[in-house]
């Protein structure tokens, strides 16, 4: 029998000073068995990154979303689609083959992949010369230590605060706050 999913609910209130976007959105987030806390904290930090061109981009008029993930390979860990059903923005996390982004570049109108890992260096050295194509994708590195000090905050009821000014994102739950800087690679 297979295991299933466990379910997180997530109250997440952005204010993402960099952009002018600010506001509340509540979360459910399948948590796939073979997932950790730390990726999964990684795809909330993604998502609020990334939330602000629901504004920019669809107007609010638009579906910023957790998708299956691992258990789909055709589907994103987050994305944003507009009123008419379009990807407007594809959202990964982890270290991907190149051949997976590549299609996710011919679906979407932007996709942008958050690596986290302490290889995710050795990861990009590898990959960077088949990913220089595609213009509509971006890679950004979160520092390792910053996405395992997401761990603790990891609850099956949530309620986080984001704040994201001059690049920095600011996560906190009331007792723990972890400040991630990503690195652009792409």
């Amino acid at each position: 029998m297979a295991l299933k999913s466990t379910v997180f609910k997530a109250s997440l209130q952005i204010a993402d000073i960099d952009h002018g976007y600010y506001a509340d959105h509540a979360l459910t987030l399948a948590r796939h068995p073979s997932e950790t806390d730390e990726r999964m904290m990684v795809r909330l930090c993604a998502l609020a990154l990334q939330a602000h061109k629901l504004q920019s981009i669809c107007g609010g008029d638009g579906t910023l979303t957790f998708g299956a993930g691992l258990s789909d390979p055709d589907e994103p860990d987050a994305w944003l689609r507009d009123f008419t059903g379009l990807t407007r923005l594809w959202i990964e996390v982890g270290q991907p083959d190149d051949k997976p982004l590549l299609k996710a570049c011919g679906k979407a109108d932007e996709v942008v992949l958050y690596c986290f890992s302490s290889a995710a260096g050795i990861w990009w050295q590898g990959i960077e010369a088949r990913l220089a194509r595609p213009q509509n994708l971006s890679v950004f590195r979160l520092p390792a230590g910053a996405a395992q000090a997401l761990i603790p905050m990891a609850r099956r009821s949530m309620q986080l605060q984001a704040t994201i000014q001059e690049g920095v994102l600011m996560l906190g739950d009331g007792a723990l706050n972890v400040d991630i800087e990503p690195l652009r690679l792409k």
